[in-house]
């Protein structure tokens, strides 16, 4: 460790003698550089990032040379990320603690980089997916450097460099999974990146910022940059809180995208409406118990016999074809009988981008992906992986025969219609609601009976460990 510190204090005194050599005068704040690269090599929680980086993301970046591609490039970008921290953490030692718009001028670098992590996972699904979402989702774990008190809304930096993985582990875990009998070199992959942030950063943060990031009494201080905006007569909008940092959503402007999460709250809550307006009475006609058109099963006619009129979508094409060994199903809008019969069970089905639409696969498959579908059926006989439902909104799937695994992620309003082949199924939910699975009677005869998962949950404080259980809603 001391000859590391020599070593550095040695480098950042040779740029300073470069600097004086060359007559160099920085204009109004240009000594930062001097300054930064003086911090950089003697403040020991600085050295301490740099041996993390060095160890933990070498590590990853490692594993990823060996796999190449995709995978590689993502990595990068979670290296560019920690990079990114890093240089935040030798600002913040000459930053004086910046108000809600400074801080978000001040996470800019890191918030780019995240954005750009983001931008990998949009648009049609890779092989890779799950690397790729790995990687962006455990970047928000880097936002622990925006915490500044109790009262800013965040967990407390330990505790959410540790949430933020949880969200990853997610995808990580099915890398495992998938690649436990294929290639270690992904499981080294997954293994690495995980080490990264915990125990990695996490106990980094423990021992040097556990309550957040230090800033300086005397420094500089974070000014917003200015927006150019057209002159208007009202006052100007507040600026961005910094909890973008934690938004997946490439920057635009605000008012050609519609508010989602929080950002629709608080804009409600700023309109001063009261918080119930413009919700709708649930009448009993409306409850799924007394539904005139349950009927328990999802509708799918005869094969499509030729073309159709129905609109297509904006983003492509309508496709259902064979790729090699995956079948594709994309921009399917209004077509409530299409069918693959002709599968077997190496190939995959991706549906991607369908609307109204009901799809009825006959036959055993390896694995199905259901991903950025709006009011979809699935009917499938057997599938020797998962049935993976993704960033869907009011999807039906309905399995005939028998699945291990049902994953849903990202999703708002979705039914699953179990056999009694697959009722031994795991179905794992994370960031969705409104998830009902309905299971066959013990009759011919007898109705489906219909459960409700589980989306809220209570965590209480036991016998020096967090108990987590389930909240049940019941009602007639």
């Amino acid at each position: 460790m001391e000859e590391k510190l020599v070593e550095r204090l040695e480098s950042a005194v040779a740029r300073l003698e470069a600097i004086s050599i060359s007559g160099f005068r920085p204009a109004e704040g240009g000594g930062d550089a001097a300054a930064a690269a003086v911090v950089a090599a003697l403040d020991p929680s600085i050295v301490a990032f740099e041996d993390l980086m060095g160890e933990y993301v070498g590590r990853v970046s490692a594993a990823a040379e060996k796999i190449g591609g995709q995978v590689l490039d993502a990595t990068k970008v979670v290296a560019e990320a920690f990079a990114a921290q890093k240089q935040l953490l030798v600002m913040v030692k000459q930053t004086q603690k910046p108000d809600m718009a400074g801080l978000a001028e001040f996470l800019k670098p890191l918030n780019e980089v995240i954005v750009k992590a983001n931008k990998m996972t949009e648009g049609r699904r890779s092989d890779f997916f799950n690397h790729l979402k790995t990687a962006a989702d455990s970047l928000s774990a880097l936002a622990w450097i925006a915490f500044t008190g109790k009262d800013c809304g965040m967990s407390m930096p330990i505790a959410h460099v540790e949430e933020s993985w949880q969200m990853a582990e997610f995808y990580n875990n099915k890398i495992l999974v998938e690649y436990k009998n294929k290639d270690p070199s992904h499981v080294e992959w997954a293994k690495a990146l995980k080490e990264l942030y915990v125990p990695g950063l996490r106990d980094y943060v423990k021992r040097h910022y556990p309550l957040g990031p230090v800033w300086s009494v005397t420094g500089k201080i974070t000014v917003p940059t200015p927006a150019k905006a057209p002159k208007s007569s009202g006052p100007a909008p507040p600026p961005p809180p910094p909890a973008s940092l934690f938004s997946s959503e490439s920057p635009q402007s605000s008012s050609s995208r519609p508010k989602v999460g929080m950002a629709a709250v608080f804009q409600e809550i700023n309109t001063g409406k009261p918080a119930t307006a413009g919700l709708r009475k649930v009448t009993d006609d409306m409850k799924t118990k007394n539904r005139a058109d349950r009927t328990g099963i999802v509708g799918a006619g005869e094969k499509e016999s030729g073309a159709s009129s129905r609109s297509f979508s904006k983003a492509g094409p309508p496709k259902l074809e064979l790729q090699v060994r995956k079948w594709v199903v994309e921009n399917q809008i209004g077509r409530k009988n299409l069918v693959i019969d002709d599968c077997d069970s190496k190939q995959s089905v991706y549906v991607f981008g369908c609307k109204d639409s009901v799809l009825q696969i006959k036959g055993k498959v390896n694995n199905i992906t259901v991903d950025k579908c709006t009011k979809m059926g699935i009917v499938f006989t057997d599938v020797v992986a998962a049935c993976e439902i993704v960033n869907c909104n009011g999807v039906e799937v309905q399995c005939q025969g028998s699945a291990p695994t049902i994953s849903v992620d990202n999703t708002s309003g979705c039914q699953l219609y179990l056999s009694k082949d697959s009722l031994e199924a795991s179905i794992t939910t994370a960031k969705s609601s409104e998830i009902n699975v309905l299971v066959p009677g013990a009759g011919p005869d007898d109705d489906w009976g219909e459960h409700a998962l589980p989306q809220q949950f209570v965590h209480v404080y036991t016998d020096g460990q967090f108990v987590t259980t389930p909240v049940s809603h019941s009602g007639g």
